[in-house]
């Protein structure tokens, strides 16, 4: 199998931690707060997800495509919405990309460790 599943996993889980956590102390928008933090708190579940995959990549070989669409549901639509023009911040679209990889990752290790 390799080390590749594993550290694919674990090594997002720690970058999705460190993107995520300190949104939290940043400014709130004028609306709809609860919706970013509702989102930072389930995309940081995922990060333990991620992590617990990493730890037995071939015992949580069924979670990974979990892991694939969790990546691809954000970036896809933001970087759509990006590309059509709507007002976000170019980060935002970095950030989706760095997702897409991601995702593309989280499959690369999927397809490589035995079912």
């Amino acid at each position: 199998m390799g080390i590749f599943p594993s550290r694919m996993f674990r090594w997002a889980a720690i970058y999705g931690a460190a993107v995520l956590l300190p949104m939290y102390f940043t400014p709130l928008p004028a609306v709809m707060g609860e919706t970013l933090y509702g989102f930072i708190g389930c995309a940081l579940v995922f990060q333990g997800l991620f992590w617990m995959i990493g730890s037995n990549p071939v015992k949580y070989r069924p979670l990974m495509p979990l892991g694939v669409a969790e990546k691809l549901v954000f970036a896809l639509p933001a970087l759509a919405l990006f590309r059509q023009g709507y007002p976000m911040h170019p980060a935002i679209a970095a950030f989706a990309g760095v997702d897409v990889l991601l995702g593309l990752g989280f499959f690369a290790a999927w397809r490589r460790t035995p079912s």
